[in-house]
């Protein structure tokens, strides 16, 4: 189990993570690269919309990046996801994201 699914695994299962870090600098100046982020587990209770930051995963890849738009397709709402600068990973579900952002360190 990658350390990233672990992660997802333990949002799914209401856990607060504290800490989290993921390598990169697509989501630069917001994130840096390995900058310690808290998440909030997601559940169906959970207000997801633009702009705001979210664990999740898209087309088998685990990202923390901005959910760009909201659509209903086929009667199910569908979140695009994509990183600060432009590029779009994809639709997802809501159950694809696991957690959202409260806490940049």
């Amino acid at each position: 189990m990658s350390k990233a699914s672990y992660i997802a695994s333990l949002l799914q299962n209401g856990k607060f993570i504290e800490k989290y870090k993921e390598a990169g600098n697509s989501m630069l100046p917001i994130i840096k690269s390995n900058q310690p982020v808290s998440l909030e587990p997601v559940n169906e209770h959970t207000l997801l919309e633009p702009k705001m930051i979210v664990f999740c995963k898209v087309k088998g890849n685990y990202y923390t990046h901005l959910i760009s738009a909201v659509r209903t397709r086929h009667q199910e709402t569908e979140y695009q996801i994509a990183n600060n600068h432009g590029f779009v990973n994809g639709w997802v579900k809501r159950k694809n994201i696991f957690g959202k952002v409260v806490k940049i360190w």
